[in-house]
C-alpha cells in the first residue's frame, strides 16, 4: 500500500511540472508574412496552410473577404536581487513583464486570391 502511495505521489508531482503548450499552425510573424504572402498570387488555401484559421473573418465595403490574425503574448520573468546592509544581509526578487502583439490583415479578391495585406506589431 505504501509503495502505491509513493508511486501515485511521484506521478502527481511529475504531472504538476508538465505544461501543455497550444499548437499554433505556422509562425505569425512579419517575416512569415513577407515571405509567404504574394499579392495577386497567394490563395486562401495557401494562407490557411501557413497561418491556420484566422481569428476574425469579415467583408469590407467592396464585398471582399478580409481575414484578421491576432497574436498577443505576455512574458514574465523573475530575477533574484541580493543586497548586504552592514551586518544584516537581504535578498529578494524582482519581476518584470513584457507584452508583444502582432496583427495581420489580409484582403482577398473575388477569386479568393490575396489582393492586399498589412501587419502591425508592438512590444512594451
Amino acid at each position: 500500500m505504501r509503495k502505491i502511495f509513493t508511486v501515485s505521489l511521484a506521478s502527481l508531482f511529475l504531472l504538476g511540472c508538465a505544461s501543455v503548450q497550444p499548437v499554433q499552425k505556422g509562425n505569425l510573424t512579419s517575416g512569415m508574412a513577407k515571405t509567404k504572402i504574394i499579392k495577386g498570387q497567394t490563395t486562401q488555401n495557401e494562407i490557411l496552410d501557413v497561418f491556420g484559421a484566422p481569428n476574425i473573418v469579415t467583408k469590407n465595403k467592396s464585398g471582399n473577404e478580409v481575414w484578421t490574425y491576432d497574436k498577443a503574448s505576455v512574458e514574465t520573468g523573475t530575477s533574484d536581487v541580493y543586497g548586504t546592509i552592514l551586518i544584516a544581509g537581504g535578498a529578494g526578487s524582482r519581476t518584470s513583464t513584457s507584452s508583444r502583439t502582432f496583427t495581420l490583415i489580409i484582403e482577398f479578391d473575388e477569386k479568393n486570391v490575396v489582393k492586399d495585406y498589412s501587419y502591425r506589431s508592438s512590444a512594451f
